[in-house]
């Protein structure tokens, strides 16, 4: 069990405003000592099971409000702030964001409206989009576990009038060569070709990952550019990205993952890892 133990500081020219130990089942933590934290999908908070459900609510919400608040206002390097982190995973907030930095981005039409839902498909090339989740994950049909949604094509006659439940997002299909996955690890930018080799993974390559093929790649000067430029707007130290590249050879950027995964690509695992284990290593006490 965690046990938080914190007073006020009265010395107005106390850096943290906070002090006091985490206390957790291994070892205790002075927050004056932290200089860096490495935050990505940390569990859900244990609460006692002889709550009632609305007490558990309750308990849940203060939890995040004293420990999570608390963490959050440590004056530290973080790899990645929570809250950067839940702005730059809004896909509204990071497309728009990406085409303030000069990097290409797909025609993007958010809505619950099916008729601009169908005139938007109807006017792009091919009358085809790409239909994408605005988040990663939804509840399974047998238990409450989150399953993921593939991107999926969607044309005018499929679009019905369920869309107006609630927001859906309707991207321009791009013609792909081929997908690169970029890793953004402080100023350094590690990037891999994804080649799909099946018909699942042509569409969304997480569909199969068995098929791919994968090639590390050089970062177009003007793309290295708009990643930094989009890396510092959001504050974040590290963010995965999926580009697709047109046969001409334009990138276009249709995901930023603050809390992406790194490992599935062999040839960039260990000096993606390194560069992540070097990071916080270097925060200034």
């Amino acid at each position: 069990m965690t046990v938080l133990v914190l007073t006020r500081a009265q010395d107005a020219t106390d850096r943290t405003s906070w002090e006091g130990a985490l206390r957790g089942q291994h070892r205790d933590v002075s927050l004056a000592d932290v200089r860096s934290v490495y935050y990505r999908r940390p569990a859900a908070y244990c609460l006692h099971p002889d709550m009632s459900e609305q007490d558990a609510r309750w308990a849940d919400a203060e939890a995040r409000a004293g420990f999570g608040g608390l963490v959050a206002a440590l004056p530290c390097l973080w790899v990645n702030h929570p809250h950067r982190n839940d702005l730059a995973t809004y896909p509204p907030v990071a497309l728009a964001a990406a085409a303030r930095c000069r990097l290409s981005v797909p025609r993007t039409l958010i809505t619950n409206d099916p008729a601009e839902a169908r005139e938007f498909v109807s006017a792009l090339p091919g009358r085809v989009a790409a239909y994408k989740a605005l988040g990663t994950t939804h509840p399974s049909d047998h238990d409450d576990r989150p399953q993921a949604l593939w991107t999926t094509q969607v044309r005018p006659g499929e679009i019905d009038d369920s869309v107006r439940r609630t927001a859906h997002q309707f991207q321009e299909w791009v013609d792909k060569a081929y997908e690169v996955r970029l890793t953004a690890v402080g100023h350094q930018l590690f990037a891999a070709e994804i080649h799909a080799g099946s018909d699942r993974s042509r569409i969304d390559f997480r569909a199969d990952y068995d098929s791919l093929i994968y090639k590390p790649c050089q970062v177009p000067e003007h793309i290295a550019r708009g990643v930094h430029m989009l890396t510092f707007r959001f504050g974040l130290q590290y963010v995965a990205l999926d580009f697709l590249v047109n046969p001409q050879g334009r990138w276009y950027l249709i995901d930023v993952n603050p809390n992406g995964q790194w490992g599935f690509i062999p040839d960039l695992r260990t000096p993606i890892t390194r560069a992540l284990a070097d990071l916080p290593e270097r925060a200034t006490p």
